[in-house]
């Protein structure tokens, strides 16, 4: 399988734009979860305690979702699901393979005590699940705009037939 620097881009752009999205929505979802967690600043308070956290946070926020676009952009065409499908299923499994994770954030994470443990909460599971549906919706939809695929051979023109004059 060949890398395609400009596939690899485009699903970069794409997964910031999810990652992004993701970010501008957890307010509501907090708030229709209950659970005050947040994944800029779990990862702003990671790089910094300091009130440059919430910058420092987003830009984390969004290498990570443009890191995994380019992955997605490159291994999409290759899965065996409708169109549709790929981003969703591309989120859910980042998420389920992720999840067991959030049990070392109290044990690793310097401002562990600024987070409700997530271990547990059914409700955070959910609000997860949500996150990562959302993210990988987006980055489904905005990478198949951003690289359309290639007509596949059996969608290629027919070539012109033969005159008729010609071939006598």
């Amino acid at each position: 399988m060949a890398i395609d620097l400009k596939r690899t881009a485009r699903g970069a752009l794409a997964g910031a734009i999810a990652a992004g999205v993701w970010a501008i929505q957890q307010p509501i979802d907090k708030r229709l979860f209950g659970v005050p967690y947040d994944d800029v600043e779990l990862l702003g308070k990671f790089a910094t305690r300091g009130r440059a956290w919430p910058l420092a946070g987003t830009a984390m926020h969004l290498l990570n979702g443009a890191l995994f676009g380019a992955l997605y952009a490159n291994v999409a065409p290759y899965v065996p699901l409708p169109a549709w499908a790929k981003g969703p299923a591309a989120g859910m499994a980042e998420h389920l393979a992720s999840w067991p994770g959030v049990r070392m954030i109290g044990k690793i994470h310097p401002a562990a005590g600024d987070f409700p443990p997530l271990w547990g909460d059914h409700m955070a599971f959910a609000q997860a699940t949500w996150r990562h549906l959302l993210f990988g919706l987006v980055l489904g939809e905005a990478e198949r705009a951003l690289n359309p695929p290639a007509p596949a051979a059996s969608e290629a023109p027919a070539p012109a037939p033969a005159d008729a004059a010609s071939a006598r």
